[in-house]
């Protein structure tokens, strides 16, 4: 198959484009800076979002693209950094619109990226791709705007997927600085420990992607969670055996809140949510529970 991906060089992107390529598929990563990278002879760079980019131009007959650009949430959330976070998704899925509104053969699919913080934080509720009821935070906004603008694609006949990602574990994103403190000597839950944490190992992220590329029947809401999320001191408790270190130094929220403003939202509250789709289409995990993900990242 011919694929194209946007956000193709960020932690997701380099995962996915190496599976991809492993079965043969030939894969075109769109960037605005095609000229720092060397093609291959299943990789190509494109231009795109610039003002001089025509990437319909370059691109072969595409069978899905899928849409993983977006600013890092990473970073104090200052106005600045908030506008970003949000425009860059926006304007970025507007552009995939434009680009297969401009492509003459249109792909079967667009996978577009999304978050589980579209449903907002809670301790007692579960979510699965049936609920509704949306959050009312930043996050929540920003992924109810990203996924109205990626479902108007729907207008080409074009399979869309909301990709709601989960906290991907791997050797790079976010679990690296989760483990810093315990490598320290003092790690252990935030706060009280009892907020969710909906995980997926960096290869389930990969498989599930695939997954439904190929897969007819997978569109709309499509949870990239674990099956098993667990509570922040379980993950702790986790995290802390497979590194062989203590557990006991809990972080008060205050000081979270304190230090990294708005985005401690991130660490300090969370949510139940279950990829009840992937499930029932029959995806088969490689990695189900926190301890068998964590063993293979670190062991």
């Amino acid at each position: 198959m011919n694929i194209a991906i946007a956000g193709g060089t960020g932690f997701v992107g380099e995962h996915l484009t190496k599976a991809l390529t492993s079965r043969g598929d030939a894969v075109y990563i769109l960037t605005r800076s095609p000229e720092k990278y060397l093609n291959t002879a299943l990789v190509k760079y494109v231009g795109w979002l610039s003002d001089q980019s025509q990437p319909e131009k370059e691109l072969p007959k595409l069978d899905g693209i899928i849409n993983l650009a977006g600013d890092s949430l990473f970073g104090y959330w200052t106005k600045s950094k908030k506008d970003r976070i949000y425009q860059s998704r926006i304007n970025a899925t507007y552009a995939i619109d434009k680009l297969i509104d401009n492509l003459e053969a249109k792909p079967e699919v667009l996978i577009n990226a999304s978050a589980v913080g579209y449903f907002g934080t809670s301790d007692e509720k579960t979510f699965t791709e049936q609920s509704e009821e949306q959050g009312n935070d930043f996050l929540a906004e920003v992924t109810d705007a990203w996924e109205k603008t990626a479902l108007q694609i729907k207008s080409h006949n074009v399979r869309t997927v909301l990709a709601r990602f989960g906290v991907i574990l791997g050797k790079e994103g976010a679990l690296p600085l989760m483990a810093l403190p315990f490598r320290f000597l003092v790690g252990g839950k935030i706060g009280s420990g009892y907020q969710w944490v909906s995980w997926i190992h960096i290869e389930d992220v990969v498989g599930m992607l695939l997954f439904a590329l190929d897969n007819p029947n997978v569109e709309n809401a499509f949870h990239l969670t674990a099956p098993n999320p667990v509570r922040n001191k379980e993950l702790s408790a986790s995290l802390a055996d497979v590194l062989n270190r203590p557990n006991w130094f809990p972080t008060p929220s205050f000081l979270l809140k304190t230090g990294l403003g708005e985005m401690s939202i991130l660490i300090v509250d969370g949510q139940k949510v279950l990829p009840e789709k992937a499930l029932e289409f029959g995806y088969q995990f490689n990695y189900p529970t926190i301890d068998e993900a964590l063993k293979e990242i670190y062991n």
